[in-house]
């Protein structure tokens, strides 16, 4: 086992104490790396966050809020967040919607959007596991209630080292945990045997949702088919009015068509001998301008002090 003062890439080591178990009757401890929350794309949570690694295969939000309180106390944990959990489990939107809407972002009603939520939702499919396991050297990110939040854990965690108080795994748990072991695998085998009616109802409100969003891809390109470019000129796609399979291509031609011809009018600027001279004579006369105008604030400023007399 590594050494409990020893951390590496910055990282700080929580040591967790295992209680013994029926399979295991001896204490262990269980050490989870933890830093600051520094992602690829910065986002508005960073300062208050932190990046977990190597956390327990049995984690869940109650065992860590445990932890969290027994190091800076009550109110400062406010969720975590396991590695995978921000994926769905089925993309339910089709390829061209997305395109769509990278393309044009339109701005929905707060009702309409919770609607469509709620669609969403209940095209998930029913849970067959009551309790997830991760694998090992698994992460999370923790939010915390503010910066201050984050110093004080990270401060505690090094006086860790010395005290050697350490928390203790699955002590004083705040909320309702399902037991691992056999009744955990009861109940997979149990819900694995999914009703047939709230599978078919799941599978029609995914196809819905996927319906929609294809119709609302369908509109966008429409639209943006009907917009004149920059010079008013409609691009005029195959596929008629009813499937615009190559809108996205044009789009990007019609871009890159722009971009080409700004290069080629700014190369072609002092092309010929004409160009170059009256360039020349309209820099000759942009300086000769300013040298007026310096020459009478010259003026201006020796007149306002006056001739200089010499003490006799």
């Amino acid at each position: 086992m590594v050494p409990v003062d020893a951390a590496g890439d910055q990282f700080a080591i929580l040591p967790i104490q295992m209680p013994p178990v029926p399979s295991f009757h001896e204490t262990a401890l269980h050490e989870v790396r933890i830093r600051r929350n520094a992602p690829k794309i910065p986002t508005a949570n960073d300062s208050r966050s932190l990046f977990l690694k190597n956390i327990p295969a049995d984690s869940t939000e109650p065992h860590f809020r445990a932890v969290f309180t027994a190091l800076v106390g009550a109110g400062r944990f406010e969720t975590i967040t396991f590695e995978g959990e921000d994926k769905a489990a089925v993309a339910i939107d089709p390829a061209r919607a997305v395109k769509a809407a990278a393309l044009a972002r339109k701005r929905k009603r707060s009702d309409v959007e919770e609607e469509e939520k709620a669609e969403e939702e209940a095209a998930q499919l029913p849970e067959i596991w009551t309790r997830r396991l991760y694998r090992s050297s698994s992460t999370a990110i923790v939010l915390l209630a503010d910066e201050k939040s984050v110093q004080l854990v990270l401060k505690a965690i090094t006086k860790l080292q010395k005290t050697k108080k350490y928390p203790v795994w699955g002590q004083h748990l705040s909320g309702d945990v399902p037991l691992l072991g056999a009744p955990w695998v009861s109940s997979h085998l149990r819900l694995s045997r999914a009703n047939k009616a709230e599978i078919q109802k799941a599978t029609h409100a995914f196809f819905n949702v996927f319906n929609r969003k294809e119709k609302e891809a369908a509109e966008i390109s429409k639209r943006l088919r009907n917009e004149p470019d920059e010079d008013g000129f409609v691009t005029v796609t195959r596929g008629g009015k009813g499937t615009p399979a190559n809108q996205f291509e044009a789009e990007e031609a019609r871009r890159k068509m722009i971009e080409k011809a700004a290069k080629k009018k700014s190369e072609m600027k002092d092309f010929y001998r004409f160009q170059l001279r009256e360039r020349r004579k309209q820099e000759q006369a942009e300086l000769l301008k300013r040298f007026e105008e310096d020459k009478k604030k010259v003026n201006a400023m020796r007149e306002k002090r006056g001739k200089f007399k010499p003490e006799t």
